[in-house]
This record gives structure tokens, sequence and C-alpha cells, in this order.
């Protein structure tokens, strides 16, 4: 799978009390161009074949163009060797990105697919999408990995 290179920004922030439970003020650095997905698989929250699942199902939304996009394309007209798509039009390789991508989602079930939407295409870190989601604090990490794995069996990663 080809990964795209993202240059990466780090910014430190303080922390949101003015201090620890010792009065010291700590700083963190933060990446903020990395990822929910990247982030709990650096901690090891997740393992290699649930990471791979969630970047498979988000380069297939990027692909399908599910989200909002400007209407002028900026590609160039022919496109050589990409993939296993490489035959295809550009029209042809978004709407088998759409069919990949609403197999994977159809896949994880109706109780699980809004967690994969939130973390893994909208890029919400977990606390975000179990407050938009009205779940209890702390259970979205255990949804996502059901989630993740029933889409790992669905793009057949071992």
């Amino acid at each position: 799978m080809r990964r795209t290179l993202i240059e990466r920004e780090l910014t430190e922030e303080g922390p949101r009390r003015a201090g620890s439970a010792r009065g010291k003020k700590r700083t963190v650095t933060v990446n903020i161009a990395e990822s929910p997905l990247s982030w709990l698989h650096a901690r090891g929250h997740l393992d290699d074949r649930l990471f791979d699942a969630g970047e498979r199902l988000r380069a297939d939304y990027e692909r399908a163009q599910v989200g909002p996009n400007l209407t002028m394309r900026w590609d160039p007209v022919k496109i050589r060797g990409q993939g296993g798509d490489a035959g295809l039009t550009p029209t042809e390789r978004q709407l088998a990105a759409k069919e990949r991508f609403d197999g994977a989602l159809r896949e994880a079930g109706r109780g699980l697919q809004d967690i994969l939407w939130h973390v893994v295409c909208a890029c919400e870190s977990l606390p975000d999408a179990e407050k938009a989601l009205q779940w209890p604090a702390r259970s979205g990490k255990l949804v996502l990995k059901l989630a993740l794995d029933r889409v790992a069996d669905f793009y057949r990663i071992r």
C-alpha cells in the first residue's frame, strides 16, 4: 500500500488546568497533523491489523470523494500505474472505492458505522466522537476495535 507523507507540525500546549497535582506547570508536544488512528497505534492501543484496516477504509473514503470537496478536478487527465485500479478511468476508480467503502461499512454493521465514520473518516478524537454519539466516556476504544476488526475481515487483512 502506498503511503503519502504528510508534513508534521508540532506545537506545544500547556495543560488545561492551572497545573498538575504538585502545582508544576507542564507542557506537551502535540502533533496536530496526526490522525486519531495513528495516535492509538503509536501508543499500542491498536495492533497493526486494525490500524491497516482503518487506513484502508480512510483511503477508500478519500478516493470515493464521499466528503465535501471542490467541484474542479485538479488531477492530470491520464494517470498511470496507481495500484490495482490502474486500467480504470478516474470516475471508475472513484466508483470502485465507493463500493469498497460501502461494503466495509456494511460489514461493520449498523451499530458500529458511526464510530468508524467519526474516528476514521472525520478524524475526530475518541473523546470527541464519544461526546458526539452521546456514549459514556472511555467506551469508544472498545467499540472502535470491534468495528475495525470487522473492517479488517472485509479487506482480508491478516
